[in-house]
């Protein structure tokens, strides 16, 4: 955990829905703690509720009991310093604007920025993400990979405390996934930004964080935090090879699948 203070704090967060055949638990006083500048992955098997609590997390549905506190703040909407990275990068942007008034909308109503100082903000994003020549092209024209670059870009540009991505690599190939992971590793290094992931993916969880939550079959609580432990920087195929990165995988697999005592 980082000296820098609390970033974002689960405070005995519970989640209920009511369904055709009642109320489902999805789930039951979660507590944590994210670190200013961490790296969190959440993991937990399918359908345990990991996107319910990340979207409690960001303010887009509200807690049925406990509550998020992102600084002193209590969450009640979505916080402006937080930003979520969403699944489907294909819905999240506009396929009417070019990339460059993409990125741009993720400050223009926050920042009284001129037209000179918001292009070469939006420049120095598309850089970072590998997309710079692309500013004048729309969506539809790049692959799925570089939309997602596009989406990352925007996300960053707003500048946030927090950002919270939701399972943001599972709809690309598994080269693309690998681009990716490296392009957020080297982000986060250069921004240092707090960031809260949620996946199915053991590998990428445990690549990209710092620490690993991990939850149960609905109604999910949190079954433990696993610290890494792995040097920075990372590289997604040497990390992967390390005999610690297979230790917590072979760890948090048995965990996941039930094969611990």
């Amino acid at each position: 955990m980082s000296d820098r203070g609390v970033a974002l704090r689960v405070e005995d967060v519970g989640k209920s829905f009511t369904a055709k055949g009642g109320v489902v638990e999805a789930l039951r006083t979660v507590s944590l703690d994210v670190a200013a500048g961490e790296f969190l992955a959440v993991v937990g098997p399918s359908g345990c509720g990991k996107s319910t609590l990340l979207q409690i997390a960001a303010g887009l549905i509200p807690a049925s009991v406990g509550r998020v506190r992102v600084g002193e703040e209590v969450v009640v909407g979505p916080p402006p310093s937080l930003v979520y990275l969403f699944q489907q990068y294909s819905k999240s942007l506009f396929p009417w604007l070019t990339v460059e008034s993409n990125v741009m909308f993720a400050f223009r109503h926050r920042m009284p920025l001129g037209a000179a100082e918001a292009k070469a903000r939006c420049a120095e994003y598309l850089g970072m993400v590998g997309l710079a020549d692309f500013a004048g092209h729309y969506p539809w024209q790049l692959s799925g990979g570089m939309q997602q670059r596009v989406a990352i870009a925007r996300a960053l540009a707003a500048e946030p405390r927090a950002l919270l991505l939701d399972e943001p690599f599972s709809s690309v190939d598994a080269l693309t996934r690998m681009d990716l992971h490296a392009l957020i590793l080297d982000l986060w290094t250069q921004k240092q930004f707090t960031a809260v992931l949620v996946t199915h993916d053991v590998d990428e969880a445990v690549l990209l964080a710092d620490r690993v939550a991990v939850l149960t079959h609905r109604p999910a609580v949190l079954s433990e935090i696993v610290e890494t432990g792995l040097p920075r920087p990372r590289d997604p195929v040497a990390t992967k090879e390390s005999a610690r990165f297979l230790d917590i995988r072979r760890h948090l697999l048995d965990k996941l699948l039930a094969r611990q005592a």
